[in-house]
C-alpha cells in the first residue's frame, strides 16, 4: 500500500524546466514502464515487460549486482537510451526526451555537489539552469533547506559538512526543482552503519512530508525492507516480484526471491507416502497443502522461525534432529548451524534475550530444530499443478 501523503505541499507540483503535459488518467501509475529493454555494447542487461510506480509511493529497486537496477534508474532519468519500450510519467511518453526535459530529480551515490559553491548555491543550481526567477529561487532554497534541517548551513561549503549533511543537501537540491519523480541511486552507501540507519528515518520522513514519488535503487535489503511502500526485486534484468516488504519477505514468489531476500533454508525433496518430505534420505515433516506422494516439492523456512530444543524430550511434531555444528554471536541474535546425520544443514537465528538468560546450545550439542507449519514457505507444493 502506498504511503498516505498530504497534497499541495510547497515542494510538490509541476517541475521547473518544462515537464511533459499530463495526459494520463488517475487509474494509471505515476510512472509506467512498458516493454523496456536496455543494455551496453550489445549485451542486454534489462528486459522488463511492465513496471508501474504509484503516485506518492516509495518504491525500492532491489537485486544482486548486474541485475539491471541502476540501468533501470538511468533509463528513467534519460542517461541510458533503451533499445525498445516506453517510459511514461503521468501518461506522457518521455522515452525520447533528454534528461533535462523530463522533469525528474536525481540523487547520485556520490551526491555530486559542487565543492566551490555554498550549500545554498548548490541547492539553487538546478533552478538557475531552468531560469527560475531570483526571488522564487531564494524562497525555494530556504524552503528546501528547512525541509532537510540545514538552514544554518546555507553559507558553508560541502567540505565543511558530514556525509549525512552532504546527502541532505543533495536531496534538497533535487527537491527544490519540484520534480515529478525523485530518483535515488544508492544515496546511503557511502555512510557508516550508524548514520545510514539515521538517514533512513530522515529520508522516509522527507518523502512522507512532501509526497514526492521516489524510486530508490539499493543493494541493501534492510534499507529496502524498512523504507519502502513496495519493493521490485530484479534478477537477470527481469522482474521477479513486486510487492510490499512484508509480502516479499513472507511470501516470496520464487526460489530466487526466497533465498535473496533475507536468508532461507530451502528443502527440496520427494513427497513420501506419509506426506513427509524426503530430503536426501531424511524424512522432514513439513505439512504441505494437498501433496501428492512421489512428486517433487520445494519448501523454505526462515532462520528466525526455527526453534531449538534438546534432542530428547521435545514434543514438536514438525522438526529434525541434528547436532550444533557452528554458533556465533552477532549482537542482537545468535547464528546457529544444525547439521543432521544425513548432511542437511539448517541455519537458525536465535534472538539474544539478555545477559541473564541462557545462551543457545553450544557446538556438539544434540538438538531438535522445529517450526510452526504456518511459517513454511511453499515454493512447489508437489501437487503437480
Amino acid at each position: 500500500m502506498a504511503a498516505a501523503v498530504e497534497r499541495d505541499l510547497p515542494l510538490t507540483g509541476a517541475p521547473a524546466g518544462g515537464a511533459p503535459a499530463t495526459t494520463g488518467s488517475a487509474e494509471g501509475g505515476h510512472v509506467e514502464i512498458e516493454g523496456l529493454a536496455a543494455g551496453y555494447d550489445g549485451h542486454r542487461v534489462l528486459d522488463l515487460d511492465r513496471l508501474s510506480v504509484r503516485r506518492g509511493e516509495f518504491l525500492s529497486i532491489l537485486g544482486p549486482s548486474g541485475c539491471g537496477k541502476t540501468t533501470l534508474l538511468n533509463a528513467i532519468a534519460g542517461f541510458v537510451a533503451p533499445e525498445s519500450g516506453r517510459i511514461l510519467v503521468d501518461g506522457a511518453d518521455i522515452t525520447g526526451l533528454p534528461p533535462h526535459r523530463r522533469g525528474l530529480g536525481m540523487v547520485f551515490q556520490n551526491y555530486a555537489l559542487f565543492p566551490h559553491l555554498s550549500v545554498a548555491s548548490n541547492v539553487a543550481y538546478g533552478m538557475r539552469v531552468h531560469r527560475v526567477p531570483k526571488r522564487e529561487r531564494a524562497e525555494r532554497v530556504a524552503e528546501a533547506l528547512r525541509l532537510v534541517g540545514l538552514e544554518e548551513f546555507a553559507d558553508r561549503r560541502p567540505r565543511a559538512l558530514s556525509g549525512g549533511q552532504q546527502q541532505r543537501v543533495a536531496i534538497a537540491r533535487a527537491l527544490a526543482t519540484r520534480p515529478a519523480v525523485l530518483l535515488l541511486d544508492e544515496p546511503l552507501s557511502n555512510l557508516d552503519a550508524k548514520l545510514r540507519r539515521e538517514m533512513r528515518v530522515e529520508l522516509r520522513k522527507i518523502q512522507r512530508s512532501v509526497g514526492t514519488t521516489m524510486v530508490f535503487v539499493t543493494h541493501d535489503q534492510e534499507e529496502a525492507l524498512s523504507l519502502s511502500d513496495r519493493i521490485a526485486v530484479l534478477n537477470g534484468g527481469r522482474l521477479e516480484q513486486l510487492d510490499t516488504p512484508d509480502e516479499v519477505y513472507r511470501r516470496p514468489a520464487s526460489r530466487f526471491v526466497a533465498q535473496f531476500i533475507g536468508a532461507a533454508n530451502v528443502l527440496e525433496g520427494t513427497v513420501r507416502e506419509d506426506l513427509a518430505l524426503d530430503v536426501g534420505g531424511l524424512a522432514v515433516p513439513v505439512g504441505l497443502p494437498d501433496p501428492v506422494p512421489g512428486r517433487k516439492a520445494v519448501v523454505a523456512i526462515r532462520p528466525e522461525r526455527i526453534r531449538l530444543a534438546p534432542a530428547a524430550g521435545t514434543g514438536a511434531a514438525t522438526g529434525v534432529t541434528g547436532t550444533v555444528a557452528y554458533r556465533s554471536f552477532t549482537g542482537g541474535a545468535w547464528q546457529v548451524e544444525v547439521r543432521t546425520a544425513g548432511g542437511l544443514v539448517l541455519t537458525v537465528h536465535v534472538a539474544d534475550s539478555g545477559a541473564g538468560s541462557a545462551d543457545p546450545p553450544g557446538t556438539g550439542t544434540a538438538v531438535t530444530a522445529s517450526w510452526d507449519p504456518a511459517d513454511l514457505i511453499v515454493l512447489d507444493s508437489g501437487t503437480g499443478r
